[in-house]
This record gives C-alpha cells, sequence and structure tokens, in this order.
C-alpha cells in the first residue's frame, strides 16, 4: 500500500468532467518509453477532442522498485504502466518475453507479432496479466539486449564467472546460469556505480540505455548477440479498462495500433544514433558475433523454454506455443 499512499495527491475527481490518464514508466524522460508515451499522450488528447489528458511519470516519480510501479498499477492509483524484465514478479508468464534466440532477425515482425490479435488479445496472454488486476495493451520492442562487460565476450567459456547484473527475473538468471555466467540484481539507479566499483562485471541493456544511464563509461566491451530485444508490455489496471465505454476502448486499440510501427521506428532510431554517440565518445570494443558464435548460445539457451513452463504453467506454454508458431511463420530462429 505503500505505493498508493506515495501516489494519492494523483487522485482526481470522479465527477469531473475531463478524464486523466496516468502512465508510469520504467524510463527516465528522452528515452524510448518516454517518447512511445508522448505519441501516446498526443494520440489519445487528439481523439478524444481534449476530454482526456495523458500525464507521463517517467522513472523514480512513483517510487524507489520497479514493483512500486506495478503495484501502484494493479491498486488502480496509476491507470497504465510499463513492465519488462521485472515484471516477472508480478506477472510469472511475462518471462515468456526475456526467453534468448526465440525472435526473428528482422526487428518489425517483431513487433507486428507481438502487437497482433493472435498473441496480444489470446485467452492465454490476457488471462495472465487479469489474474493480477492488469490487462496487457501493447508491446513496445526497445531494442537488441546488448551485453557489455569488461572482458571480450564470444563464446560461452568467456561467460563463465563474469557476473553479470540481469533485472529481477528467474528466467534470466536461469539463462545467464545455462550461459554459465554468474547472475546478480541491482537495482537500475545503483547499477552504474555497481559497475564503476566492480560489483558486476557485465551489464545487459538496449543500446540506448547504454548510453543514456552512461553505463558504457565504466565498461571496456560491448557485444551483439542478438540473442534478444528488450520488450516492454503496456498494461492497465484491469478494472480502469473494464469501466471504459466501448467507444474508448476502440479509441485505445487504435492508438496503440498507429504505434506498431511507430514505436519500432522510434526505437530503431534512438539505438542508431545512440551507439554514435556511444562510439564517438569513448575507445569502447564493439563485437559483433557471427552465426556460429551465436548458435553456441542458443545450445544453452534452448532448454530453457522448458524451465519457463515448469516455472509458470499452462498459460505459459500456451503463450510460448502462441508466440513460436507466429515467430516461425515471420522468419523465426
Amino acid at each position: 500500500m505503500g505505493a498508493v499512499a506515495a501516489l494519492g495527491l494523483l487522485a482526481f475527481s470522479a465527477g469531473a468532467a475531463a478524464e486523466t490518464w496516468r502512465i508510469g514508466l520504467e524510463e527516465i524522460e528522452g528515452s524510448v518509453q518516454h517518447r512511445y508515451a508522448e505519441q501516446f499522450k498526443e494520440l489519445v488528447e487528439e481523439q478524444s477532442d481534449g476530454d482526456i489528458t495523458v500525464q507521463l511519470l517517467p522513472y523514480g516519480t512513483w517510487g524507489s522498485t520497479y514493483s512500486s510501479l506495478y503495484d501502484a498499477v494493479q491498486g488502480g492509483a496509476i491507470q497504465m504502466g510499463f513492465g519488462s524484465g521485472a515484471l516477472g514478479g508480478t506477472v510469472p508468464e511475462s518471462q515468456l518475453l526475456n526467453l534468448n534466440f526465440i525472435m526473428p532477425a528482422d526487428q518489425l515482425e517483431t513487433t507486428k507479432v507481438l502487437n497482433s490479435d493472435a498473441f496480444l488479445k489470446s485467452e492465454a496472454w490476457q488471462q495472465a496479466f487479469r489474474q493480477r488486476d492488469l490487462v496487457p495493451l501493447a508491446e513496445l520492442p526497445e531494442g537488441y539486449q546488448v551485453w557489455t562487460a569488461n572482458k571480450a565476450i564470444r563464446a560461452p567459456a568467456d561467460m563463465k564467472g563474469v557476473n553479470i547484473r540481469v533485472m529481477d527475473n528467474s528466467l534470466l538468471r536461469s539463462t545467464y546460469n545455462a550461459y554459465g555466467a554468474t547472475p546478480t540484481t541491482i537495482a537500475y539507479g545503483e547499477l552504474y556505480s555497481a559497475l564503476q566499483q566492480g560489483q558486476a562485471d557485465a551489464n545487459i541493456q538496449p543500446v540506448f540505455a547504454h548510453e543514456e544511464m552512461g553505463f558504457y563509461e565504466v565498461q571496456s566491451h560491448m557485444i551483439f548477440a542478438r540473442q534478444s530485444q528488450f520488450v516492454a508490455t503496456l498494461m492497465g489496471n484491469a478494472d480502469w479498462y473494464d469501466g471504459l465505454s466501448d467507444a474508448r476502448r476502440a479509441m485505445l486499440d487504435k492508438v496503440t495500433g498507429k504505434l506498431v510501427r511507430a514505436g519500432h521506428d522510434m526505437q530503431t532510431r534512438f539505438n542508431q544514433e545512440r551507439l554514435e554517440t556511444i562510439k564517438s565518445e569513448s575507445d569502447i570494443t564493439i563485437i559483433e558475433l557471427d552465426d556460429a558464435q551465436r548458435d553456441a548460445f542458443r545450445k544453452l539457451a534452448k532448454p530453457v523454454r522448458q524451465t519457463y513452463i515448469d516455472e509458470v504453467g499452462e498459460r505459459g506454454e500456451q503463450s510460448l506455443n502462441i508466440l513460436l508458431k507466429a515467430f516461425k511463420k515471420a522468419g523465426g530462429e
């Protein structure tokens, strides 16, 4: 209840003519999530003729941990919020989006599949969230997850014993244990100093996050394995969503539908620009794994799919099968 109490100032009068929709972000201003939310705000306010005001709450304005954000959305203090790797503690099935080597090489295809009715509106995926008083509204891939480390990593042997920071997510820990690393969980806001002080040897983020948080300044190597994209789920409070009129829900669908391609283009531009900044402002060594090198990691990652099923159960297995079928059709791995 602490997160809800802390956000009490955000309460609004149900009798007011205008509605206020609030979105909690896991990232800071200037991030992919923030830019997506800005466009969401523009579209919603335009299509509601000003009857709805959308308020953005960047990282840190809703509490000190990601669970504070998820609790606030579950409790209704915030109508919507993003959830990614750390969401596994609240919605275990959401760890599906952290599985390595299942997504198509074409990042736009990944974005389309994740936002398709076949997956996003499937009974299994919807119920996974609704069982926790949430509803998934859209999926936002934010670019490939990229490793940084204080050594070159080209094979699982190079990962052995590396103390790598992962989000608080059991599936991510299982994945990096399978690679031979030693996964550790460190709060996002404390990660720079942890890397600087040697409390962690390596890190996993999209390129834009490595740049905006300065992680590349305290690491010597950046490794592109193209093992997975970083995906954030835009989710709403279930009671709030169910209380919307049919017209409001249709408008939400229209807005998130428009943002599928826009979100892809946004993250592509962000990550390209931020990579150029990293290259120009540091002497970090860039490593891109070839197909044979990636295959060595892929073989170790595949059994983690069964770990996921064992941990989360039938709904997770159904969601995985839907996604694997759709990704295979779209050119997945």
